[in-house]
């Protein structure tokens, strides 16, 4: 969503006069462009992501700031923007799905800029996921120094634990603050254009931006992106005071720990809260409007996880009703709820409680955007997209060169595929077509254990296949049977494969357990990259680690048309290998030529080969020379290895005697550089 930044600086001026080279002017500030800052990088899900994260050679730092400008950083590395317009790119919204976007542009050479009116960073940085971790890590230590059984089970013997609430409150505030401001520095150090205000469109390839109620500066851009974000849902009937009836962006505050608290809602939000809570005393009840607790995530990963994150803990439950009306605590009388039946909509019951916590989901935040200046209607206050993210307007036609990212396309309400999405988007107005597969992007409950799940449930995909007419087997692993979660006491967890037996296709997986959020995206990955089950079982995993139960879960599945053969030769090393042969030929052919114009080093192909051919050969240079020594060696071992000889038998002498013949025939470091 709209996010602000904090920097003691004016309103910002209008857009600078720039050259044709695209430079700013020495007016708007000094650079020192002789560092390399380190730079926060998202790589987000993309294709560039598998060849690592590129870095910019010539990234640009603020130095000084003149008083009373706005902050502009054109730089070599934000480029001049296209003829005709102010900016190649601009977006609304410094959340993590603008910012990445913002990166990505930069790294594609468009020149870019970016409107925030609150903070940058947006909700998940300033009142969602960064700060909520925070506190779900102080809520992980209590529960393990609270935990006497586990603890003795070490050998360990711990007093007492206890909190200082402001100091875990102060906790989550300082990781807020420290990526924004990693989030902010990441932006100005790429040049990255940070323009302060609330941001709308006011026609095709059009926006302006300003303060409320000040004046306001309209610039042009070759593309828009939206990435506003969404704020907290709060259903009619419930009163909000921030103090006793609070959302999320309240409770992460933590300006009270109340002994009963109500939570509505159990998704991803209120499980969270309810380990945060009940670790630090708190005692709570969940009202879910569904007849089940945790509706969305796979049901036997929700029985699951009802047993060990709610039953022995200080919770209850009232499923398949309604809040309706939510009075906060005033002149010494409690907060107030009326729960009504789901379906009958008849009166259930009436809690008075210290306090309840609205966790009913999030809303998009998309009012005052001009929208209607380009004919767009939102749906449930979402902008529909197709599935490049282009904006449609209320014809069904595609709004120009105009993109909505982010919570505020509904798609999938969360930061990193926010960040996927921008990132997507970018490689489109850049000249690639980028479609991103919303299946391969894990999501992930940081509770203790932790939950995480990626593609399909089991449900889903049994309608799916019902439709398609293909069957669906589920594997199944236990962090029971996992050596490193044993040692760590932490057995109970399992995960789960959803997949088909015909082909090897993932259809999704899911995991409750120990780190669950950071085992999920060797899935995602294999989703994302379209590989089978029959490929990836033979990857290898280090021992003892948690990640032998996605291997051993790969591994238990059961794939009817094993397509795959054994572990293929990766491809890079395969181009590699050909240009090796290629390059030896040339070289081979040489021998019976002239020296090439500006060679000037021979040396004796038996020097090379062994001995197998005692003639004179020329070689282009000693690098050339290295390379084929280098070649020799890397060939022995790949022949030994490909007829399969023993790992301490006749492969390892072959690889000594590549060595050593390496040490003899090996040319002069100093001037190949092979050294």
């Amino acid at each position: 969503m709209h996010s602000a930044i904090s920097l003691s600086l004016s309103s910002p001026s209008p857009i600078t006069v720039r050259s044709s080279g695209g430079a700013a002017s020495s007016s708007d500030l000094f650079f020192r462009t002789n560092s390399s800052p380190s730079q926060l990088r998202f790589c987000g899900l993309r294709r560039e992501a598998f060849s690592g994260c590129k870095s910019s050679s010539n990234a640009v730092v603020f130095k000084q700031l003149r008083p009373n400008t706005r902050i502009s950083a054109s730089s070599s590395t934000n480029g001049a923007p296209s003829k005709g317009y102010d900016y190649d790119l601009v977006i609304i919204g410094a959340g993590v799905g603008g910012h990445g976007a913002a990166l990505h542009a930069v790294e594609k050479g468009l020149k870019t800029a970016i409107i925030e009116g609150d903070v940058v960073g947006g909700t998940c940085v300033n009142r969602g996921c960064v700060p909520s971790k925070a506190l779900l890590a102080v809520s992980g230590r209590m529960r393990e120094l609270q935990n006497e059984h586990h603890m003795k089970s070490f050998g360990l013997q711990v007093a007492a634990a206890g909190y200082d609430r402001q100091g875990v409150a102060n906790h989550a505030e300082n990781l807020a603050t420290k990526i924004r401001n990693n989030l902010t520095n990441s932006l100005k150090s790429l040049g990255v254009d940070i323009l302060t205000g609330f941001g709308s469109v006011v026609g095709p390839q059009k926006v302006k931006y300003g303060k409320v109620g000040g004046s306001e500066t309209v610039i042009t851009a070759k593309d828009i992106i939206i990435a506003t974000g969404s704020v907290p849902f709060v259903p009619k009937g419930v009163e909000v005071d921030g103090k006793t009836v609070i959302t999320s962006d309240h409770a992460l505050k933590l300006e009270t720990v109340p002994e009963w608290i109500v939570i509505v809602g159990s998704g991803y939000i209120g499980l969270e809260f309810s380990d945060v809570y009940t670790a630090l005393g708190s005692e709570v009840t969940f009202v879910e409007a569904l007849d089940q607790l945790m509706p969305g995530f796979d049901p036997e990963i929700g029985k699951l996880a009802q047993r060990v994150l709610i039953n022995p803990r200080k919770i209850d439950y009232h499923t398949g009703v309604f809040a309706t009306k939510i009075t906060p605590a005033k002149d010494g009388k409690p907060v107030t709820i009326e729960l009504i039946d789901a379906k009958t909509k008849e009166p259930k019951d009436t809690l008075e409680v210290d306090a309840a916590l609205i966790a009913t989901g999030r809303a998009p935040f998309t009012q005052g955007l001009g929208l209607e200046n380009v004919s767009v209607e939102t749906q449930r206050g979402f902008i529909p997209v197709d599935e490049r993210m282009r904006v449609i307007d209320s014809k069904g036609k595609l709004v120009p060169h105009l993109y909505c990212i982010g919570d505020a396309n509904g798609k999938m309400m969360l930061a990193h595929a926010a960040s996927a999405q921008g990132i997507s988007v970018v490689e489109q107005v850049s000249g690639k077509d980028h479609v991103l597969n919303h299946l391969s992007i894990p999501a992930a409950c940081f509770t203790h254990p932790e939950i995480s799940m990626v593609g399909l449930t089991e449900p889903q995909a049994r309608e799916k296949a019902e439709k398609e007419g293909f069957e669906v087997s589920i594997a199944k692993t236990s962090f029971k049977a996992n050596t490193k979660a044993l040692a760590e006491n932490e057995g109970e967890g399992i995960a789960k494969l959803i997949y088909r037996p015909d082909n090897g296709e993932i259809l999704g997986v899911h995991i409750f357990g120990m780190h669950a959020a950071d085992l999920i995206h060797e899935a995602s990955n294999a989703i994302a990259l379209g590989t089978r089950i029959q490929d990836i079982k033979y990857a290898v995993h280090a021992h003892p680690t948690l990640s032998e139960v996605i291997d051993e879960l790969f591994k238990s599945a059961k794939v009817k048309n094993d397509v795959s053969s054994a572990v293929a030769e990766p491809k890079q090393n395969k181009e590699q290998k050909k240009e090796r042969k290629e390059k030896k030929e040339e070289l081979m052919s040489g021998a019976q030529g002239t020296l090439p114009p500006g060679s000037t080093t021979a040396t004796t192909y038996s020097s090379v080969t062994g001995g197998e051919n005692k003639s004179k050969m020329d070689i282009h240079s000693k690098e050339d020379a290295g390379m084929v020594q280098i070649d020799k060696i890397q060939d022995k071992v790949e022949d030994c290895a490909g007829r399969g000889g023993p790992v301490f038998g006749d492969c390892v002498s072959a690889t000594v005697e590549a060595q050593e013949q390496g040490r003899r025939d090996k040319p002069d470091p100093g001037v190949t550089g092979t050294g």
